[in-house]
């Protein structure tokens, strides 16, 4: 039995050891190996190589070769001589082309190939960021010769230079001279989606533009994607010019809005291009192979892939840009459901605090919800205020789910909507009224959704002041408020 525990252990010991030695990262094994150039910095090594000696001599000339010579750990991925000849002369002749150039072949820290991630991004020193692809991919590069240590890195040969690419909004400004989509997201730099958007304009000012200074200043990287941020990947439908007006009249209907200065800008046409680009980026870098019939935008929009429609099909820093003849995506699809919980009400009026409870609940189906309930408030015309951006100009059918599980009889609420909320005379009313939809009866115990009317938008708008309000009684009871939630299904015309 003895015997048997000696030698259990000495297995166990011989596998720990082979394990440590499996697990042990090349970078720390390189002393003692033999190499001359464990002696030398990454500069020097490079430089003593004889397949690398023309991208050694872009090190100097870009100053690079001092960086290289740091106590820090760097790795750099090298063209050989043969793959420099690809490098064109707007590159060599242009010394800030140049210095890019050369720094998106080096990153801070050692990147071995012997790693177990199938990717990995590694930001270089030109700011962009490339994919290590398993043990021999480094963006479209195939490393030929792998793993050249030096005293401070290492370094990897390569068959293809690593031009830098430009990133999905670089590619648009170079496009917006012949594209009226790009030409459209430029304009927004000058022009606020929402009046939030003008912070952003205001931090820029103060601060100064900086990098990604447009994810500040630029209405739709506020409010759909930052597209010109190198760290995520991305895919962008671009559209041509008659798909793209396609689209932007077909929304036009919804989004008519009243211009300031006409001359200079329409304001619908300007809401109607911003609703229909808004659908048009999506997260994540989806190559051809990888495109599903459908998209869906960050806004909750299914969006239709019609492979057939793609013209192009342009490969970026941070992501794909689909160059679509068209993107024809149906207004049921567009025109989405406003849907408003009952917990989320901005302000409350008629009452005090203490009345108000946010319920976390089980309905007897054993699904779980959260509502709000009002109970004895001792007033009347309790009223629970929610704001609600972006409804259409257009007819919208309003739906609630109220449950009243706290009482045994039936009482009344009712909905009014309205643009916003004025006080005169220390009363507080509204502006812009849209409609008070009639008292409505709240059931106990009943939990199926509840059609409760219809209005009508002339004009698309924010609506700031929409209000669940109680009967107009003080008898405890019959004053109560319930939701869950509200719903408002807009109506294509």
């Amino acid at each position: 039995m003895i015997l048997l525990k000696y030698n259990y252990k000495r297995l166990f010991a011989s596998v720990l050891t082979l394990a440590i030695i499996s697990c042990s990262n090349p970078w720390d094994d390189r002393e003692d190996n033999g190499d001359v150039n464990l002696k030398s910095n990454l500069t020097e090594a490079i430089s003593n190589t004889i397949h690398t000696t023309q991208f050694a001599q872009l090190l100097v000339e870009t100053g690079y070769d001092k960086i290289l010579a740091a106590s820090k750990t760097y790795t750099v991925f090298v063209p050989t001589n043969e793959a420099m000849a690809q490098v064109g002369n707007v590159i060599l002749d242009d010394p800030e082309a140049l210095k890019q150039f050369v720094g998106n072949h080096i990153a801070l820290t050692a990147y071995s190939s012997e790693r177990n991630e199938a990717e990995t991004q590694i930001k270089m020193f030109s700011n962009k960021y490339l994919t290590f692809q398993g043990n021999t991919m480094i963006d479209d590069a195939t490393i030929v010769t792998a793993d050249q240590y030096a005293a401070n890195g290492v370094f990897h040969i390569i068959d293809t230079p690593l031009i830098p690419k430009l990133n999905i909004w670089e590619y648009v400004n170079s496009v917006s001279e012949s594209n009226q989509t790009a030409a459209y997201l430029l304009s927004l730099k000058e022009f606020n989606i929402y009046q939030s958007d003008s912070i952003g304009k205001v931090v820029s000012e103060e601060n100064g533009a900086g990098y990604l200074a447009d994810s500040l200043t630029n209405s739709y990287l506020r409010n759909v994607y930052n597209l010109n941020n190198e760290k995520n990947s991305y895919t962008f439908f671009l559209m041509e010019d008659d798909g793209y007006n396609a689209e932007v009249d077909k929304m036009k209907p919804y989004l008519i809005k009243t211009s300031i200065d006409p001359i200079v800008r329409d304001s619908t046409a300007t809401y109607a291009q911003y609703f229909t680009l808004r659908d048009m980026a999506f997260h994540g870098k989806y190559e051809l192979d990888e495109l599903p019939a459908t998209l869906v935008s960050r806004f909750g929009v299914e969006v239709p892939v019609d492979k057939t429609q793609i013209v192009e099909e342009i490969h970026l820093s941070n992501g794909i840009v689909y160059v679509m003849r068209k993107v024809d995506v149906p207004l049921e699809k567009r025109l989405l459901t406003t849907k408003v919980e009952g917990e989320d009400n901005s302000s409350f009026t008629n009452g005090t605090r203490d009345k108000i409870f946010y319920r976390d609940k089980i309905d007897p189906f054993g699904v779980f919800y959260n509502d709000v309930m009002v109970m004895d408030p001792r007033t009347a015309r309790f009223m629970l205020d929610y704001k609600v951006k972006d409804f259409y100009s257009t007819t919208y059918k309003v739906y609630w789910r109220a449950i009243n599980d706290r009482q045994t009889n039936v009482f009344q609420q009712q909905l009014r909507i309205a643009g916003g909320f004025i006080v005169e005379n220390d009363t507080r009313g509204v502006t812009d009224l849209v409609t008070t939809l009639n008292y409505i009866d709240v059931q106990p115990n009943f939990y199926d959704e509840v059609y409760i009317g219809e209005f009508t938008l002339a004009q698309a708008k924010d609506l700031g002041a929409i209000s669940l309000i109680a009967a107009n009684t003080t008898v405890n009871g019959n004053n109560s408020l319930t939701l869950d939630y509200l719903k408002f299904i807009p109506q294509v015309k």
